[in-house]
């Protein structure tokens, strides 16, 4: 399997970054995850944190090394992530629950499948069109869906969600796939941050007309211009199928997962298997930035090298 991958977190003008995103992979499957902790709820950098270890810890010991049902695996881990949430709360003795809104995408074999829960949004584009779009869950986007059926109250804030993990009620999680990849086929993960201040139209311009290594950090320098001093945390993570073979690389930016062994797991996303997980692991940081994409890419490669020397999991 072949891809490359671009993603950076920027914290904007908020006192501190909820956003979290990350990847892991197999030798035949990748799954790419971000999460966006919300505002006016405890701890947002827990819940998408949790979110995101949740679904990571799951698919290290399902992905063996693919998944048997890549859509019911979503929904599942989707789901499992609410739950710890919930349990994470009752624990803690919190009034409120953290909540997170959550993206997700798993390549494996020749398709793409997703999930989603709220208002992140991942972005298909192939050649210079924009092939699908996730529907947030918000009222702006089911008015604009059901208003020749069933007008909404004006009242309803764009901003304001129906679902999310971490609600009162279950939450709603949409999926969508298989879709089948071709070489090229780019697929783009972000918080509200994003698409808040830049146009779909501007966004699928980047991704059709530069690489991903250069769309990604201008996309967020965008975002932070247009957001100004008040602007959101802006989080992305991109991702560009090349094959589902292990044919010879040719990208300098390209991951290739031949040389993993059937059992090896490579994660960016911190997870811990077991009782043991921690939610409140790893939620330090403001910013992930280059440095600390970098030490996640390095563990990888190591991981990898340790494979392809005695088969051994990182």
């Amino acid at each position: 399997m072949r891809f490359s991958v671009y993603q950076i977190s920027r914290k904007g003008g908020r006192e501190k970054n909820e956003d979290r995103m990350g990847y892991c992979y197999t030798r035949d499957s990748g799954l790419f995850a971000l999460a966006d902790g919300m505002g006016g709820h405890p701890e947002g950098e827990v819940a998408s944190q949790l979110a995101l270890q949740t679904m990571a810890a799951l698919y290290q010991r399902d992905a063996r090394p693919t998944l048997t049902d890549p859509l019911r695996f979503l929904q599942d881990a989707v789901m499992a992530g609410h739950h710890q949430l919930l349990r994470y709360a009752s624990e803690k003795g919190l009034i409120d629950t953290p909540r997170t809104t959550i993206v997700a995408c798993i390549m494996q074999g020749n398709a793409a499948y997703w999930a989603h829960c709220g208002d992140s949004r991942l972005y298909f584009v192939r050649g210079d069109k924009l092939i699908a779009r996730t529907r947030d869950h918000s009222y702006s986007e089911l008015q604009q869906t059901l208003n020749s059926v069933v007008p909404l109250n004006d009242r309803y804030n764009r901003n304001v969600l129906f679902t999310c993990l971490g609600s009162p009620g279950k939450p709603v999680v949409d999926t969508a796939g298989p879709l089948l990849l071709q070489e090229g086929d780019r697929i783009l993960l972000c918080s509200d941050g994003l698409w808040g201040t830049v146009d779909d139209e501007v966004i699928t311009r980047h991704l059709t007309t530069r690489s991903i290594s250069d769309a990604v950090p201008e996309l967020v320098e965008e975002a932070l211009r247009n957001g100004g001093p008040k602007c959101d945390n802006v989080t992305i993570i991109a991702m560009e199928w090349e094959s589902a073979s292990n044919d010879e690389v040719t990208g300098g930016n390209s991951t290739s997962t031949d040389n993993l062994g059937d059992q090896v797991f490579a994660s960016t996303i911190q997870a811990s298997v077991g009782s043991g997980m921690g939610p409140g692991d790893n939620v330090d940081a403001d910013d992930l930035d280059e440095a600390e994409i970098e030490r996640s890419i390095r563990e990888i490669n190591e991981a990898i090298k340790r494979s392809a020397r005695g088969g051994h999991k990182p």
